[in-house]
C-alpha cells in the first residue's frame, strides 16, 4: 500500500485526508464573509491570485464553529470539480503512508463524522479515520437534501 495521507486535527480529533487530494497546506490570514453562503462556508480567501472558498470543517461536521477571529488559521487546499477550497483544520501534523485499505468502522460515531468517513486506515502512528474531502466540502445540507 503506497497511499499517502495528510494527518490533521479537526475538532480535536486526529484524522487523515488523502494526500493526493491536497494541493498544499497554507496559513490563511484574511477571510471575506459571503452573504447567504451555506453555514459551513467561513468565507473567501486569496492564495497566489486564486480565490479559495474556505470551509469550516467543524461546521461541516456539525460540531460547532471554528473561531476565526484570532487571525491566522491552518488549512489544507483541495480542488474539486475545478474549484479550490481551503479546509480549516486545528492542526496539520505530518504525511504518513497508509498500511492498510480503509476498513469499516464498527462503532457509533457522531452524524457528521459518519457522513464524511471512508473507514479506518492503519498507519505507522496508529489507526486513523480517513475523511472524504468531497463530503467535507459539501457540508451537512447534502445529507438533509438526500
Amino acid at each position: 500500500m503506497n497511499t499517502l495521507l495528510l494527518v490533521v486535527t479537526i475538532a480535536g480529533e486526529r484524522v487523515a485526508l488523502p494526500a493526493a487530494a491536497v494541493e498544499s497546506v497554507v496559513e490563511l490570514e484574511a477571510l471575506i464573509p459571503v452573504p447567504r453562503a451555506a453555514p459551513h462556508i467561513a468565507g473567501l480567501s486569496a492564495l497566489r491570485s486564486r480565490v479559495l472558498t474556505v470551509v469550516d470543517c467543524m461546521r461541516s461536521l456539525e460540531l460547532g464553529a471554528t473561531d476565526c477571529s484570532d487571525g491566522i488559521r491552518e488549512a489544507a487546499v483541495v480542488e474539486l470539480d475545478g474549484h479550490h477550497y481551503a479546509l480549516i483544520v486545528d492542526l496539520v501534523e505530518d504525511v504518513v503512508e497508509a498500511a492498510s485499505d480503509p476498513a469499516p468502522i464498527r462503532a457509533a460515531m457522531e452524524a457528521g463524522w459518519e457522513r464524511v468517513s471512508q473507514g479506518m486506515v492503519e498507519t505507522e502512528i496508529g489507526p486513523l479515520l480517513l475523511v472524504d474531502v468531497a463530503a467535507l466540502v459539501a457540508g451537512a445540507e447534502t445529507k438533509a437534501a438526500a
